[in-house]
């Protein structure tokens, strides 16, 4: 019986995601502080794409395999001006963002070049912004250029 209960539950570990998102983690390229205009205008950070966490699993809307800790923490202070984030690669890549009020927002195909992503912020909050380049599929690691702009996605 002992046998049984302990079977039943790795069944039940095994069915649970192998990472979650962990928002307070230290990123992995950095912080960024920026307020409203900030200049140049777009801030640029190299990356990396991907990870082993299917994005999927925070909110049916989200796709591409991302990393345990985001990839860029921004901590921006909001003006009259949207608020742009997007990536650039060859690859196909993801954005998934965690926003200032707690909401995931995510994007696979709606930036420029087709398979580049970005997210528009009209009214951008003041706060932090947890953002993860993703990797289409799963076991893919890209460089790419993530881009936070206030005048359009690159």
């Amino acid at each position: 019986m002992r046998i049984a209960y302990g079977l039943f539950a790795l069944a039940i570990l095994a069915a649970a995601p192998a990472a979650a998102q962990d928002t307070s983690a230290s990123p992995n390229y950095g912080t960024l502080n920026l307020s409203a205009g900030f200049n140049p205008d777009p801030q640029v950070v190299s990356v990396v794409s991907g990870g082993v966490v299917d994005a999927s699993g925070i909110n049916s809307r989200c796709a591409g395999f991302i990393s345990r800790a985001p990839d860029v923490r921004l901590s921006y202070t909001a003006g009259s001006l949207p608020l742009i984030i997007s990536a650039a690669s060859s690859d196909d890549t993801t954005l998934v963002i965690n926003g200032p009020d707690g909401s995931w927002y995510c994007d696979d195909d709606g930036g420029v070049n087709g398979l580049n992503p970005a997210i528009r912020f009209n009214t951008p909050q003041t706060g932090r912004y947890e953002i993860w380049v993703g990797s289409y599929r799963a076991g893919t690691n890209s460089r790419a250029s993530l881009n936070i702009s206030e005048v359009g996605s690159q």
